[in-house]
C-alpha cells in the first residue's frame, strides 16, 4: 500500500467532547488505507512546523474523507489545533501502521483508555459496515462521563451490529455514579474475566496512554496468561 505525502485543507472540525476534536480532510481519490491505520500531521505554529501521529478514526468505508481525532491538551500541538478553523492547510503523511483488522480473525478484544478508542473506532465502523462476521468486544476506560469519545456513534453501532459488544467503565471515584449503569474502576483481570468470558480464544488489541498499555500487557501475559502473540499494540514509529 503507498503511503501519500499531500498539502491539504481541513474541511471539516467536529467536537466531540469539551477537549476533543476530529479534524477531516479530503481523500485524494487514488488513496486507500486499513482501519486501525494511522498518519502524521503537520501543522504551522509561529516557530514552525509541528508534527505528530495520530490514529485515523474514520473507516475505508467512509468516503470522501479521511479523519483524525484529538485531546487537546497544554501542548503547542494541540494549541493550534484549538484555534484551527475550516481551509487551513495541513501536511499529511498516512497510511502507517499495522493495528489493523480487517476480518483476519473470529474473536478480537479492544482495551482502549481514553483517546486511544480512536483506532478501535475505525476497525468497529469497518466491521459494522461490512457486515463482518468476526466477534468485537471492547473495553473503554475513561476517568469521567463526559471523558468517553465516540461514546454516541458506539451506542448506535451497538443496534446494528449484533456481533459487537462495548463495555465502558470509569475510574473517577470522586464522582457520584449511582445512576451509571456501566463498570467502575481500572481494568483488572476479573474485569476482562466477568465481560469476556472467552478471552482465551480471542486477539488482544490495546489502544491507550503508554502507561495502561504497558500495564494491560503485563496483566494479559502475567495473570490470565495470554500469549504474547496474541496481543497486538500499536506503534507509531514501526513502519
Amino acid at each position: 500500500m503507498p503511503v501519500f505525502e499531500i498539502e491539504t485543507p481541513v474541511s471539516e472540525i467536529i467536537e466531540r467532547t469539551y477537549n476533543v476534536k476530529s479534524f477531516r480532510f479530503a481523500s485524494p481519490t487514488d488513496a486507500s488505507y486499513k482501519p486501525g491505520q494511522y498518519l502524521f500531521i503537520t501543522v504551522n505554529s509561529h516557530r514552525t512546523g509541528l508534527t505528530k501521529p495520530l490514529s485515523i478514526s474514520s473507516s475505508p468505508t467512509e468516503k470522501g474523507f479521511i479523519e483524525f481525532t484529538k485531546k487537546l491538551t497544554d501542548s503547542e500541538f494541540s494549541r493550534v489545533l484549538k484555534e484551527m478553523k475550516i481551509g487551513e492547510q495541513i501536511k499529511v503523511k498516512f497510511p502507517l501502521g499495522s493495528f489493523t483488522f480487517t476480518g483476519e480473525y473470529e474473536k478480537i478484544a479492544f482495551l482502549s483508555g481514553g483517546i486511544g478508542i480512536t483506532p478501535a473506532m475505525s476497525i468497529i465502523k469497518y466491521a459494522t459496515d461490512m457486515k463482518l462476521k468476526s466477534s468485537i468486544v471492547a473495553i473503554d476506560s475513561n476517568s469521567r462521563i463526559e471523558d468517553i469519545v465516540f461514546k454516541r456513534e458506539l451506542d448506535l453501532m451497538l443496534k446494528e451490529n449484533t456481533n459487537l459488544r462495548v463495555i465502558y467503565t470509569l475510574t473517577d471515584s470522586n464522582r457520584d455514579l449511582s445512576n451509571w449503569q456501566g463498570c467502575r474502576g481500572y481494568v483488572t483481570r476479573d474485569t476482562i474475566k466477568t465481560n469476556i468470558p472467552d478471552y482465551m480464544e480471542r486477539r488482544f488489541y490495546l489502544c491507550g496512554p503508554p502507561l495502561m498499555v504497558d500495564a494491560m500487557t503485563k496483566l494479559l501475559m502475567d495473570e490470565i496468561n495470554i500469549k504474547k502473540e496474541n496481543i497486538i499494540l500499536e506503534n507509531f514509529f514501526g513502519y
